[in-house]
């Protein structure tokens, strides 16, 4: 049931679309709106986390613990998602999502995707070189602002071209001289409009992973089943500049010291 609601919880956190399997708790729930929207729901199935401790604004939460990997060319279009799991940026995630940088690691000599790899301190800890990290800061309703300028007469192209103008133009406003990355996305039929601010770090690097043997373990086919027998993790660390901010690669660099984190229990 833990693994379960943690799953759950990490797609909200991202501002994805999650649809529930059972009438009547269908339909999409995002993670600004889980306070007025189906909170008591979560409750009575056994959350007991608040609205508040869910997603915030205002204080750490859990959205500041869930990261979205992606790449440098697109750092908001995530290929995986990560839980940071301690106050030193360690970051847990699942095997195939590693994979790439234990791959571009590996070699003759040391062979990780086969023998697996454990960085013993911080120095041993190898680069994910093009990896990012994006941690959402906040999201915001932005329906009014970017349906300003569309009317009932406008062709389908010209209303696409208005969304696109006044959409790119509040990411650059958001973005603060590039200080985040920021996605403006249309749902429910671009009927409604979400801004996604993300503080994207530059510098992850990778701390561990089993032999290929365990963290492929059933290959794809297991990778659907439940419960599985296999060990698909991976883990990295989120690294910062020695002020806290996003930089890229360099050893003078920190690990993340995060707002929150999962804790184990």
């Amino acid at each position: 049931m833990k693994k379960l609601l943690a799953s759950f919880m990490l797609f909200i956190a991202l501002g994805v679309g999650v649809f529930a399997t059972n009438p009547p708790d269908e339909g999409m729930w995002l993670p600004m709106l889980i306070d007025r929207l189906n909170y008591v729901d979560m409750q009575k199935m056994g959350l007991h986390l608040t609205a508040d401790e869910l997603y915030s604004v205002n204080h750490a939460s859990l959205k500041d613990a869930v990261v979205g990997l992606g790449n440098k060319q697109n750092p908001s279009m995530h290929f995986c998602t990560a839980e940071i799991v301690s106050d030193q940026g360690l970051l847990l995630t699942n095997h195939h999502c590693g994979f790439e940088s234990i791959q571009s690691q590996s070699s003759v000599e040391h062979d990780y995707l086969t023998n697996g790899f454990w960085a013993m301190s911080l120095k041993e800890e190898l680069q994910c070189d093009g990896v990012t990290a994006a941690i959402l800061d906040h999201m915001e309703n932005v329906t009014d602002k970017v349906l300003a300028d569309v009317t009932s007469k406008m062709t389908e192209d010209e209303r696409a071209a208005a969304i696109k103008k006044v959409s790119k133009k509040l990411e650059k406003e958001a973005s603060q001289d590039g200080k985040f990355v920021v996605n403006v996305e249309s749902f429910y039929n671009d009927n409604e409009f979400y801004m996604f601010v993300y503080t994207v770090y530059k510098d992850v690097r990778l701390c561990g992973a089993p032999p290929s043997s365990i963290g492929k373990f059933g290959g794809d086919t297991d990778n659907w089943m439940w419960p599985r027998h296999t060990g698909d993790f991976s883990m990295l660390r989120i690294y910062t500049a020695p002020d806290g901010s996003p930089a890229e690669y360099s050893e003078k660099n920190i690990p993340l010291k995060p707002k929150y984190h999962c804790p184990f229990r």
